[in-house]
């Protein structure tokens, strides 16, 4: 995801979905029935940024990025978390005070496209969402420093609907480590643990996208609820810290789990990664333009690095990724670990997209594409969003057993 680069230094009716234009190629009348016809959820996009930005509107199609209303419409998207994310370097009240900013900025979102958006916090609302023929707005915070370690923190950004929480972001915080730094807490801290178990208590999901692989395993070792992997793709594959060994996705399986593939080109492609480790002068080429074309700004700087990577594709200067490379890991993921657990988590907006997924319309892409290596209708369901509900289902019930008063 490029970004680490940056932080390293009118109510529609069901049927009219149904109807929508596909604009992702040759999609079969099976498979856009198919896809239609189910709740196709995303656990991670980072469009938040892009809602700081006065002159951005969700509601109309916009010739940047990869989300708004018309396009998550046209690629049959159900429910989206929109990411609630702070570079990890930015800490303490300020991290706090900046993730409330973009929680309320999702809020307003929903609130001025109230015909198209509803904000979901479970999974039934996203199911009455889908029945209104509604897309489902939820948020997840990515990176637990912006808490504060404060657990009062936590429970409010719980209250204004958050529900799942990244544990890290590209850096340490203060009670676990991260994947792409020295390691400092052997996983997670006493700290770190009452976080999950709050957590738990909360039913706000716990994800581990990011995390070390010490600080997965404490994880998966304290919370009594499913976690979720709502970013991260097969380090088998390719091989990312940021992915997840076989044996890492059968441990979270076994517990209920769901890794949500991520469709960073970066974290699809060993070549890609090969290529930009051979000449690590290409990011920091690529963080200078960036910075050039947009200054400080965060949404502007997410979608121009996607930009200027494709130009560099283009120049012959990195490797092409295709979007079928996104289907790779899932059909390796389901191969470790059965359909039930594997879901999607694009990182729209947040990353560099292979070519053929750019925006949130090609996603029937992924329905033909697993229809045509002879997934099942179910299974191919499961993997769309009934996973990533299930899990939440689960969740909630945790959530309500821990908040129960014991019996006398």
């Amino acid at each position: 995801m490029w970004r680490a680069i940056l932080t390293a230094g009118m109510c529609i009716s069901a049927g009219s979905l149904l109807a929508a234009a596909v604009t992702a190629g040759d999609i079969s009348a099976r498979a856009k029935k198919l896809h239609f016809s189910s709740i196709v959820v995303d656990t991670h996009d980072d469009t938040t940024q892009r809602f700081l930005d006065a002159d951005f509107d969700i509601g109309v199609r916009n010739t940047s990025g990869s989300i708004d209303v018309p396009r998550m419409k046209e690629g049959g998207l159900g429910a989206i978390f929109f990411s609630i994310w702070i570079p990890s370097k930015v800490t303490g009240p300020e991290a706090v005070n900046r993730a409330q900013t973009q929680i309320d900025a999702v809020r307003e979102q929903v609130r001025k496209h109230r015909k198209d958006l509803v904000l979901a916090t479970t999974a039934d609302e996203i199911r009455e969402a889908r029945k209104k023929g509604k897309i489902a707005a939820l948020m997840g915070i990515e990176g637990g420093h912006m808490i504060n370690s404060d657990l009062d923190v936590l429970r409010k950004f719980a209250s204004l609907g958050v529900r799942y929480m990244t544990l890290t972001h590209s850096g340490n915080d203060e009670w676990a480590d991260a994947s792409t730094d020295k390691a400092v807490h052997n996983g997670l801290t006493d700290f770190g643990k009452d976080v999950i178990r709050e957590m738990n208590r909360l039913g706000v999901m716990v994800d581990i996208s990011h995390v070390s692989d010490k600080t997965f395993y404490d994880a998966l070792e304290v919370s009594k609820a499913p976690l979720i992997a709502s970013h991260s793709s097969c380090r088998a594959i390719c091989d990312a810290p940021r992915n997840m060994t076989d044996q890492m996705m059968k441990d979270l399986a076994a517990k209920g789990g769901v890794i949500q593939i991520n469709y960073h080109v970066g974290f699809l492609s060993q070549e890609f990664r090969d290529a930009e480790k051979a000449n690590p002068e290409l990011n920091k080429a690529i963080s200078v333009e960036v910075t050039r074309r947009c200054g400080e700004n965060e949404a502007c700087q997410l979608i121009e690095g996607d930009r200027i990577t494709r130009e560099y594709v283009a120049q012959g200067k990195l490797p092409r990724v295709e979007w079928t490379k996104i289907i790779e890991h899932i059909d390796h993921a389901v191969k470790v670990v059965g359909a039930e657990h594997v879901g999607l988590g694009s990182d729209f907006d947040g990353a560099n997209m292979p070519y053929g997924m750019e925006d949130a319309t090609k996603l029937p892409r992924i329905t033909e594409a697993l229809l045509k290596k002879g997934y099942s209708e179910g299974d191919i369901k499961k993997i769309l969003g009934e996973n990533t509900l299930r899990v939440m289902v689960e969740v909630e019930r945790v959530s309500r057993e821990l908040s129960s008063p014991p019996r006398k």
